[in-house]
């Protein structure tokens, strides 16, 4: 077996972040801290690095819906998206793998790599209902 791990491989990830003043989380992330108005700095150089975590893990439906029209490359007649929220508040949009989504269901939330459409891959919410994760044919995960 090789070990790609001393190439920098990393398992797919998407961060929120949270003001090192009022400790208010954010997804994504505001330059300005909505309730304390703390910069946020990207560089780290001139005010304090807001503090990064993987956003993962359980969350409930809020909304859902299904796209018919999707653009050329896709071999799906459709693909379902839905609106959710975290135990902390935090709310993503990403593509539900539910066969019969409704409204306040408990997910898990997860994050995948997807080179669907052209360009670079690029890294995106999946929300499933068990902890088993099964990934669709035309999704890879690093």
């Amino acid at each position: 077996m090789i070990d790609f791990g001393i190439y920098g491989a990393q398992e797919p990830r998407i961060f929120a972040y949270r003001c090192p003043q009022c400790h208010t989380a954010y997804y994504p992330p505001p330059m300005l801290c909505a309730k304390c108005s703390n910069r946020r700095d990207p560089s780290g150089i001139v005010y304090d690095d807001w503090e990064k975590f993987p956003l993962e893990g359980a969350c409930k439906l809020l909304t859902w819906t299904r796209v018919w029209a999707l653009p050329e490359g896709y071999d799906q007649p459709y693909l379902l998206f839905g609106m959710v929220e975290f135990p902390n508040g935090l709310r993503a949009s990403g593509r539900l793998e539910v066969e019969s989504p409704h409204l306040g269901m408990e997910l898990i939330a997860w994050v995948a790599e997807s080179s669907e459409r052209p360009g670079h891959p690029v890294n995106i919410f999946l929300f499933s209902e068990a902890a088993a994760r099964p990934l669709p044919t035309n999704l890879r995960c690093d």
